[in-house]
């Protein structure tokens, strides 16, 4: 389990003397208890490893995120520091559809589902996401969905 690899880093970058990779992992952990405990009053208890991949997700995309932020702000040591924890968390993460791997799921759906112009774009996406939701970056999936189906 994903959980159980992220708790063996933990311990790993103890014996290391890692502090940066101990950080990032703690960090990863935490925010993982965080949804776990958001998810206690909710009775929906899926899998284990989607739980841990979607907060990773979240995770890598707000480290994109302040990445260019910060580079655009002229701040390139902060800029440095979500780069090394952005490296610790796509650790984690399965491996992504590349580009066509992508096209090719959507022809695939678009052609299981029917679906013609951009009124279908919801059933598209949400058949990708049940589908290939950890494997995929979904805001680059839905520009991809987007051009098909214009």
């Amino acid at each position: 389990m994903l959980r159980d690899d992220l708790k063996a880093a933990q311990i790993q970058a103890m014996k290391d003397k890692d502090k940066e990779r101990l950080n990032a992992v703690r960090l990863i952990l935490a925010k993982v208890k965080d949804r776990d405990i958001e998810l206690r009053t909710s009775e929906a208890t899926g899998d284990d490893d989607a739980l841990v991949i979607d907060v990773l997700q979240k995770m890598a995309k707000q480290r994109r995120e302040s990445i260019a932020m910060y580079n655009d702000g002229g701040r390139a040591e902060l800029a440095e520091a979500e780069e090394k924890e952005l490296v610790v968390i796509e650790e984690f993460l399965p491996a992504q559809m590349s580009e066509e791997d992508t096209k090719a799921a959507i022809e695939a759906i678009k052609a299981e589902t029917g679906a013609s112009g951009m009124k279908d774009m919801g059933k598209v996406m949400a058949e990708l996401k049940a589908r290939h939701g950890t494997e995929l970056d979904m805001s680059k999936a839905s520009g991809l969905v987007k051009a098909s189906l214009a």
